[in-house]
């Protein structure tokens, strides 16, 4: 348990909404640049200044340009799934997908490169889509609610997610601090059809929390979460910690939310986790109901909501990974030379609560341990006294220092904050997403019930 003295141990309800593959300059990198990329506080935001740009591939240049949201369309940009696999990522960073050893440092400069080949791979692109469309970014007023509670609260700038690769193995980084070496979703999936066992065979934070006595609640958006399948501990817990969304706003509306809440979208190319080509102003519209419903309840003073974005899922960012992570254990990428010691790309992080100044950045100080996924697990750990999982949650900073603030506020920034609607279908409707069919094969291996 945290001391009386720490920030944290003001909070009792620690909230993570985890969405997906957006890069943290496709959501937010606009977010200050018209205030010279310092925050409303005064302090520096690495944000995009308009120049940074990409080669093309034929000796030209594309530069980044703020997505203008009144086009239809707009909320389904990039237009096309971009690369989110270890070596379409290595194509991003270092312009080739087996960068030598020793590492060179990344130069970010692959993708448009990348998204060129990658388009005519997928199917329900939008129309006209191209390559530059890669380099296209949300600004503020497009999206507002993200953007409302990143000025209104605080904004992490240097949040990586924890490996440089797709969806299932950041997310069991970030609820278990190791995804055993896989660095492609399919191979877990293999494994999953093979075994009919959970996806990632380890423990996880859900697992800690049960052996302490700590309360802890998984919401699905409107079908069971995927979470269940994820870990033995999980999969072996009583129904009782999982729920749906509305569940999650009656427990937020009663008081009656446990110590820990992770949140999942909606799966699938008409859900709300937006995923390319999901609908954005989908994801504006779920953000905000979390929010709302925290706001309104009865323990908003002792809650604090974590946003965050699972991977980058090849949406630009400028700023090169660090390198330095702890690895989880003594292991090697099972489908790729690699070995845990880098951290992918900036993925949006959000951080609110009524104990945190308006217009913060937050971010720990240069040349420490950044921010990641296992932040979330360092945190808890923090909170509630639970032992580390592996060596990279037990290197993690933790996000409490982040309250700075004795007594909570009572304003709103999102009063008067109009939840955007897309203008256009989305060309990728009929299609069955590649998370859509993770979740379909879970079900199918009965690791997830049917609704």
């Amino acid at each position: 348990m945290t001391s009386d003295t720490t920030p944290l141990s003001q909070i009792d309800h620690l909230v993570v909404l985890m969405l997906e593959n957006r890069s943290f300059d496709n959501m937010l990198g606009f977010l200050y640049t018209d205030q010279g990329n310092r925050s409303l506080s005064g302090q520096p935001f690495e944000g995009l200044t308009g120049a940074e740009s990409n080669p093309d591939g034929n000796g030209g240049k594309v530069k980044v340009f703020p997505i203008d949201a009144a086009k239809p369309g707009a909320y389904f940009m990039p237009g096309s799934i971009p690369g989110e696999e270890f070596d379409r990522v290595n194509i991003q960073l270092f312009g080739t997908a087996k960068p030598p050893t020793p590492t060179p440092d990344a130069t970010n400069e692959g993708f448009v490169i990348d998204y060129a080949e990658m388009i005519p791979k997928r199917r329900g692109n939008s129309p006209g889509v191209t390559a530059s469309d890669i380099m296209g970014c949300f600004t503020p007023e497009g999206v507002p609610v993200l953007s409302g509670l990143a000025r209104g609260y605080a904004v992490c700038d240097h949040w990586y997610c924890s490996v440089p690769t797709q969806t299932l193995p950041n997310r069991a980084f970030a609820l278990a601090g190791t995804s055993l070496g896989y660095l492609l979703d399919r191979t877990s999936l293999d494994l999953v059809k093979t075994t009919k066992k959970p996806m990632f065979d380890t423990p996880s934070i859900f697992g800690r929390l049960s052996d302490s006595n700590t309360d802890w609640m998984v919401y699905g958006y409107n079908k069971w979460p995927k979470t269940m399948a994820d870990f033995p501990d999980t999969h072996q817990a009583d129904k009782r910690h999982f729920g749906l969304f509305m569940d999650f706003k009656n427990a937020a509306a009663n008081g009656s939310l446990p110590a820990f809440t992770f949140l999942e979208p909606s799966w699938g190319n008409v859900g709300n986790s937006q995923h390319p080509n999901d609908d954005v102003a989908s994801g504006e519209q779920l953000i905000y109901d979390t929010y709302q419903a925290l706001r309104g309840g009865p323990d908003w003073a002792k809650t604090l909501l974590v946003i965050t974005y699972d991977e980058h899922g090849g949406c630009y960012d400028h700023v090169p990974p660090p390198a330095g992570a702890t690895p989880p254990a003594n292991i090697m990428g099972v489908e790729f030379d690699f070995d845990f010691t880098r951290f992918g790309v900036r993925v949006p992080t959000v951080l609110v609560s009524p104990l945190i100044e308006p217009g913060s950045v937050f971010r720990v100080p240069d040349g420490t341990v950044p921010l990641d996924h296992t932040s979330l697990l360092k945190t808890v750990q923090q909170r509630w006294g639970v032992s580390p999982l592996t060596a990279r949650d037990a290197a993690a900073p933790g996000i409490g220092e982040v309250l700075t603030l004795e007594r909570p506020r009572d304003d709103d920034p999102l009063a008067g904050v109009i939840v955007p609607v897309s203008k256009g279908g989305n060309p990728a409707r009929t299609e069955t997403s590649h998370l859509e069919g993770v979740y379909n094969t879970l079900v199918t291996a009965n690791l997830i019930p049917s609704m």
